[in-house]
C-alpha cells in the first residue's frame, strides 16, 4: 500500500488533527461566517509554504490584489518578494482591470462571468510559478454571480487543480446561523470540509473549528478552540469545545473553562 504524501498547513495545532497534514492533491473547503478566521486560514497556508519552497497562486475573486498583499504583511506575510522570484502569484478576478492599480496585475480575469477565462488565467498562473498550493477566495463568489454554473465552475477548477499536481483550499462564506457548507452540492466537489466557528460563551466570543471529513487520512472528530494572533492562527488541539444545551464549554483535560 503507497504512503499518502501530506502537505503540511503550517497552522500551529492543525497538522495533528490530520496525523500530519492534507494529503497532496486534495481540495479543502474552509467554510464559516463572517470573521471566522477563513482568510486568514488560507493566507497562512500559502505564506508557509512559500518560507518552504513551495510556490502558490491566490484567485481573488472578492478583494483587491493591493488589499490582499496589504493584510497579509500585517501579519509579516510579504508576498511581494516571492512574486518577484516568480514563486507566487496572485489571480485578479475582481477588480475586471479597472482602475490604475489593476492594470499592474499580471494575472486579469477581465470577466468574471466568463468561466472558461477564469480556468485559462488560474491554469496558466498555476503554471508559471509551478504552484503546490492555490486558495481560491472565495467560492461563495461564484454562486452568487452564477448559481447555475457555479457547481460546474467548481468541478472544473478542481479537475485543473488536481491535475497540475496542486493541494487546495476553497473559502467559503456561509450566513452566522447556517449550518450548511455555502451553495448546494458544494460539499460534494471537494476532498475534504473544515469549519469555521464563532460562538458567543458566558458572554465573550469564542473561535473553533472542526474537520468534516478528509479523504485520504483519518483526521480527529472534535471541535477545537482556535486564535487569532498577529502572527496568525493558532488551533490548541488539546482542548475541546463542548456544546451543553444552547451553550459551549471549552473543556481542557476533564475540566471546564
Amino acid at each position: 500500500m503507497s504512503v499518502i504524501e501530506k502537505i503540511k498547513t503550517g497552522i500551529p495545532g492543525f497538522d495533528e488533527l490530520l496525523y500530519g497534514g492534507i494529503p497532496k492533491r486534495n481540495i479543502v473547503l474552509l467554510s464559516g461566517g463572517p470573521g471566522t478566521g477563513k482568510t486568514i486560514f488560507s493566507q497562512q497556508y500559502l505564506f508557509y509554504g512559500l518560507s518552504n519552497g513551495e510556490a502558490g497562486v491566490l484567485v481573488a475573486l472578492e478583494e483587491h490584489p493591493v488589499q490582499i498583499r496589504r493584510n497579509m504583511a500585517s501579519f509579516g506575510w510579504d508576498v511581494r518578494r516571492f512574486e518577484d522570484e516568480g514563486k507566487f502569484a496572485i489571480v485578479d478576478a475582481f477588480t475586471g482591470g479597472i482602475g490604475e492599480a489593476a492594470k499592474r496585475e499580471r494575472y486579469v480575469v477581465k470577466s468574471v462571468d466568463d468561466v472558461g477565462e477564469l480556468i485559462d488565467v488560474v491554469r496558466q498562473a498555476i503554471r508559471d510559478v509551478k504552484a503546490e498550493r492555490v486558495v481560491v477566495d472565495s467560492v461563495s463568489t461564484l454562486y452568487l454571480t452564477r448559481p447555475a454554473t457555479a457547481r460546474s465552475v467548481l468541478m472544473q477548477l478542481k479537475r485543473v487543480l488536481s491535475g497540475l499536481g496542486a493541494t487546495s483550499l476553497f473559502v467559503s462564506q456561509v450566513s452566522v446561523t447556517e449550518r450548511g457548507f455555502g451553495g448546494p452540492g458544494v460539499e460534494h466537489a471537494v476532498d475534504g470540509i473544515v469549519r469555521l466557528d464563532l460562538d458567543e460563551i458566558d458572554g465573550e466570543l469564542v473561535r473553533s473549528l472542526i474537520i468534516w471529513k478528509m479523504r485520504g487520512t483519518k483526521h480527529d472528530m472534535r471541535r477545537r478552540p482556535f486564535e487569532i494572533t498577529d502572527k496568525g492562527i493558532i488551533v490548541y488541539s488539546d482542548k475541546i469545545v463542548k456544546l451543553r444545551g444552547a451553550t459551549y464549554k471549552v473543556e481542557v483535560g476533564g475540566s471546564y473553562e
